[in-house]
């Protein structure tokens, strides 16, 4: 069986792509930033204005900074809150199914709303917490419980141990290869990482995507 090409906008270093490969997608990237671990084929260029056609989905994940909860803490923006709305209407204005993730607070319509505690990504005491949105073309929604972590929560975000951002347990800081484990990781550095979502999310999120392909075309 064919597998369908998805086109993977605002790439990263590859964690949505890693989920969607094993859902079953040929995955493409594309960020406006060299990416040397990206484990899947990779063109550097601007998300915006990459074309679009030739794809039988497509997934995006803009900037997100300008809607976390550090810059709500802090009220610093970095000029890109515009990206979202852009993305989504350049995904409107084509005819293949659509992803966008980003974070909580953002300003889109949360067909899914995904955090590790669903997938069991702890490991020996620590347990993600990394909650994130998801907006489909397909309107899909789902009803979930409400989050449930067990242990010492961590991040992975920020760029480690020297900027605060990750808990500690008994006074010890988780080490990369925690954080990588956790969130079942194991290609990219530090800070490739702490801008990564886990695998888990779009594999799931990839296999509604992978029913709904297979209906529209039935």
């Amino acid at each position: 069986m064919t597998r369908p090409r998805l086109l993977d906008l605002f790439c990263g270093a590859g964690g949505a792509a890693m989920g969607y490969h094993r859902a079953g997608f040929d995955v493409v990237g594309v960020d406006k930033e060299a990416q040397p671990h990206y484990p899947f084929e990779f063109h550097q260029g601007d998300a915006m204005t990459w074309p679009l056609d030739g794809f039988d989905a497509i997934h995006a994940s803009p900037p997100c900074h300008d809607h976390s909860a550090l810059r709500t803490a802090t009220g610093l923006t970095h000029g890109t809150a515009w990206m979202l709305a852009g993305t989504r209407d350049r995904l409107l204005a084509q005819s293949s199914p659509w992803v966008i993730e980003n974070v909580p607070g953002a300003p889109m319509r949360t067909d899914y709303r995904l955090c590790a505690c669903m997938f069991g990504l702890r490991i020996d005491g620590w347990q993600l917490i990394r909650e994130r949105w998801f907006e489909t073309s397909w309107r899909g929604f789902e009803l979930r419980a409400a989050c449930h972590h067990v242990g010492t929560t961590v991040t992975v975000a920020g760029h480690g141990a020297q900027g605060g951002h990750y808990e500690t347990r008994n006074g010890i800081v988780p080490t990369q290869a925690d954080r990588k484990a956790v969130m079942g990781i194991d290609w990219m550095n530090r800070d490739e990482l702490a801008q990564a979502i886990p695998p888990a999310y779009t594999e799931h999120i990839g296999a509604m995507l992978r029913e709904h392909l297979t209906e529209v075309a039935a």
